[in-house]
């Protein structure tokens, strides 16, 4: 069951692509990023149980870091695009790096430090629209599917 899991998120990863401006255009008139920030756009592959899936964004960027956990923080905003009723997000300041301060053996080597979004970085899976982030021109937009089947599993009752 897990391996069928991974293997649909897997898929749906790799069928994903990012949108030309060209089509993003055409889709819709979503703001030109401001100076100091990069647009990103997610497209989604087609499901066929939608309601199955979330997306899970994940912002951050490669630095040279310890054993440490270390993260940025910031603020993820959901915003409507006027007319449309379209929803895009934004990302306008990233604060930090913060580090856990444990002594480490190792030395700093290259990791993907991420933003701490908590709820609002998981959005509905709807691959009839883009995801449209902006960010920070210095931080990358990567992303997560994550996924159910619908089995329910019973509680214990005591």
């Amino acid at each position: 069951m897990k391996k069928a899991i991974l293997s649909v998120m897997a898929a749906a990863l790799i069928s994903s692509c990012a949108v030309a401006t060209e089509d993003l255009e055409k889709i819709a008139p979503y703001p030109k990023a401001e100076s100091g920030m990069t647009r990103h756009v997610i497209q989604l592959a087609d499901q066929k149980n939608e309601s199955d899936f979330m997306v899970e964004l994940v912002i951050g960027k490669v630095m040279k870091a310890d054993c440490n956990h270390q993260w940025f923080m910031g603020e993820l905003d959901e915003k409507t695009l006027e007319g449309w009723g379209y929803s895009y997000y934004q990302l306008d300041e990233v604060k930090g790096s913060a580090s856990t301060m444990m002594g480490c053996s190792e030395p700093p080597k290259d990791r993907f430090i991420t933003t701490q979004l908590g709820d609002d970085a998981f959005i509905r899976y709807n691959s009839k629209l883009p995801i449209v982030v902006y960010a920070p021109s210095d931080m990358q937009v990567k992303y997560r599917i994550w996924s159910t089947d619908d089995k329910l599993l019973d509680s214990s009752k005591k």
